[in-house]
């Protein structure tokens, strides 16, 4: 097989990104494959909201269907945790920077970040869209560099993770993509 290079659009708060973890993660293990990783902000800044019961139940809603196409867990401890916490931000933001911040200590590593941020709320129903929560949840991952740096972020870091983010949203105009997940591959 020839080198492939593949960009996946994502949101790390996209529960149909996190149901297609599994393939992405196979992508990755192709022998020629590179996935790179582009946060797109779907759900920080002016996508971000506060969550309610309306959109609770439509989150789940949508969370059981991808649990059956997939497999993927949506466990009842995130239901209740991250779900039912009613006002609690909606915010992609921390979670982004999370992985931007290990990307620029150990760019390969992005994909383990990211993993463990999805099982973090998923599974175990910690709230990632809170900075203090992404920064236990990376410290446990063992990526306390990029953790201690999202205690204060710096210059560096905002400026990345800007640039990723309207590089993100560059590709998903260019290709017509819609949503995430999306793959562009070349």
């Amino acid at each position: 097989m020839q080198d492939m290079n593949i960009t996946y659009l994502f949101d790390p708060l996209c529960g149909w990104c996190y149901g297609a973890s599994g393939a992405i993660e196979r992508l990755s293990r192709m022998e020629g494959a590179t996935i790179h990783l582009a946060p797109t902000g779907l759900f920080a800044g002016e996508g971000a909201r506060s969550m309610d019961q309306s959109f609770a139940a439509y989150a789940w809603q949508n969370d059981q269907r991808i649990a059956r196409l997939t497999g993927q867990i949506f466990s009842e401890t995130y239901r209740q945790q991250v779900l039912g916490a009613t006002g609690a931000s909606f915010d992609s933001a921390p979670a982004t920077l999370a992985i931007v911040a290990v990307g620029l200590q150990s760019p390969a590593e992005e994909m383990a970040a990211l993993k463990a941020l999805q099982h973090a709320r998923y599974v175990d129903g910690r709230d990632n869209g809170d900075m203090g929560v992404v920064i236990g949840i990376l410290a446990d991952a063992g990526f306390t560099e990029a953790a201690d740096r999202l205690r204060a972020p710096d210059p560096e870091l905002m400026a990345a993770y800007r640039a990723r983010i309207e590089g993100a949203r560059a590709d998903m105009a260019l290709f017509g993509a819609n949503g995430v997940p999306a793959l562009v591959v070349g």
